[in-house]
């Protein structure tokens, strides 16, 4: 880098495409509609942790596997490598202010929502955010993979808890809506 860049503050022009490519993801991205969960797990210490996530995959269903992703050093990523586990709660269409929530941060976001969760059941993952969900997956940590500023892992699925008759929260064009009732349904 020559002086005068370096007193202006311009950058390399790969720099620039980088920061150029990364800003057309976001807003391709927010044009490609997705449901809303809480990932949840406990830490060594018990203490349940959360975060919203929209980067939620499908992988197989044999065997039954999903793929989450997570932002490296965050309380909950640490929380799920040190307990080996975790729960997806996928959010129902009311639940907009536990997707806020969750995404926000705030420390005492699990004393201003109903949880429950039995350390001591072979099959739980993680807290189960029950009025808030129309359903919920039960993982164990399996393959783990690092892409830039998170990791993915893939959670082999323990069970699947339904809420029948809620409908999910979608998130696309930076709004939240609930999926239309009877939307989907056979003509």
């Amino acid at each position: 880098m020559t002086e005068s860049s370096q007193l202006t503050g311009s950058k390399h022009p790969a720099d620039l495409h980088r920061a150029a490519v990364a800003e057309a993801q976001r807003a391709m991205m927010s044009r490609f509609p997705t449901g809303v969960a809480v990932l949840t797990a406990s830490d060594h210490a018990g203490t349940p942790r959360g975060m919203t996530i929209s980067s939620l995959c499908s992988v197989s269903l044999d065997p039954p596997t999903l793929l989450v992703c997570l932002r490296s050093g965050s309380p909950t990523l640490e929380a799920v490598l040190d307990s080996g586990r975790f729960a997806v709660n996928l959010l129902h269409g009311a639940a907009r202010p536990v997707a806020d929530l969750f995404a926000s941060g705030a420390p005492d976001r699990f004393d201003r929502v109903r949880w429950e969760h039995d350390a001591d059941d072979p099959y739980s993952g993680g807290p189960h955010l029950f009025q808030d969900s129309h359903a919920v997956a039960d993982c164990l940590v399996g393959d783990r993979h690092r892409a830039g500023d998170h990791l993915v892992i893939f959670g082999s699925i323990l069970r699947v808890t339904q809420h029948p008759g809620r409908q999910p929260l979608v998130y696309g064009r930076h709004e939240y809506r609930a999926w239309p009732a009877g939307a989907g349904a056979a003509a």
